[in-house]
């Protein structure tokens, strides 16, 4: 995410605009082309391969003696440095798509919440644009401080886990005393996104329920998120269950804790082949919260009534917006 919006600082300044005014939202889109932003972590840790390599060596031994000391801020809150979130070019890449987070419902600052986000996708550009960047957030919900978690390996990675530090452990989140604290979770996981294809509404739900009981260890109101036009920035290679590729996918995601998932969409200055996602709108509508008691041991069968309560939450939402942005009547979500 930290390379994608300077192409449109670039294209800006040699005047490569494309704008489109959006009824009803007043907002207005930036540039035509935006470069991949989905090798960052790789780039990081290329970066330390040269380094220790190099006539600076001592740097990454240095680093490596700070990344031992440091290892366990990510599980203690991390470091949250709101500069960064209001950084300039997070609003090109807001507006790109663009992205626009709707509230339907109020949070009380007196209490903590876990928001499920759903889908995954291929990129989950509306989890990060509206948890991770800007005020809107925090407009929308005064008193409120998301804190957006990631899987744990991307904390091994030098330098990159620097920037992803404000992401903290969601136990160390929903700790706090005196509520005004939201722990973001992608339920589906690095599994959803091999189901990332355009018009897919495939969620991997039935067997997550880790995130329930988190949130009746903590007391923590469950908030259901669903983002529309989160699977449609990319196209992929079709991969249905039981063919070899999703096989291999499968495999490599047990071994490695995320998913490779084959996709491709446009180019800088062409619109036929790239990595480049497509300019689709996301809308990522904030449910209403389902009211949770602190239950230090909830049984399995207290997990499930929450876990079923959810689902019929999540669905409602779905259902009751999904008109206002082009989905089939007929159309419904589908529960894996």
């Amino acid at each position: 995410y930290l390379l994608f919006p300077f192409s449109c600082k670039y294209l800006l300044s040699r005047g490569q605009l494309e704008l489109h005014i959006l009824q009803g939202d007043g907002v207005i889109n930036a540039p035509d082309g935006v470069l991949c932003l989905s090798f960052t972590a790789e780039f990081c840790c290329g970066f330390f391969v040269i380094l220790i390599l190099g006539n600076f060596w001592f740097l990454g031994v240095l680093y490596l003696l700070w990344l031992y000391h440091d290892w366990d801020t990510p599980c203690a809150g991390g470091r949250r440095f709101q500069c960064v979130r209001n950084w300039t070019i997070w609003k090109y890449f807001r507006e790109y798509f663009p992205i626009k987070l709707i509230k339907t419902s109020e949070l009380s600052p007196e209490h903590n919440y876990l928001l499920g986000f759903h889908p995954h996708g291929v990129l989950v550009a509306g989890a990060f644009g509206n948890f991770c960047t800007g005020q809107n957030f925090k407009t929308l919900f005064p008193g409120i401080t998301p804190y957006l978690h990631i899987t744990p390996i991307w904390f091994g990675c030098p330098f990159f886990r620097e920037y992803v530090m404000s992401a903290g452990s969601v136990s160390y989140v929903l700790n706090n005393e005196g509520g005004g604290h939201a722990s973001v979770i992608v339920i589906g996981g690095a599994e959803e996104s091999l189901n990332a294809h355009p018009g897919s509404l495939t969620l991997n739900i039935l067997k997550r329920k880790g995130f329930i009981k988190m949130a009746l260890k903590h007391g923590a109101h469950l908030v259901p998120v669903f983002s529309f036009g989160e699977n449609e920035l990319f196209k992929q290679v079709a991969n249905p269950r039981g063919s070899r590729l999703r096989s291999i996918q499968e495999r490599l995601q047990k071994i490695m804790g995320f998913a490779l998932p084959l996709f491709h969409a446009r180019g800088v200055f062409q619109y036929t082949f790239g990595l480049i996602p497509y300019r689709q709108p996301i809308h990522t509508i904030v449910g209403s919260p389902i009211p949770v008691k602190k239950n230090l041991n909830p049984t399995n069968e207290e997990i499930e009534q929450l876990h079923e309560l959810y689902l019929q939450k999540l669905n409602k939402l779905f259902e009751d917006h999904k008109r206002n942005y082009g989905i089939p009547e007929q159309r419904c979500l589908v529960f894996e």
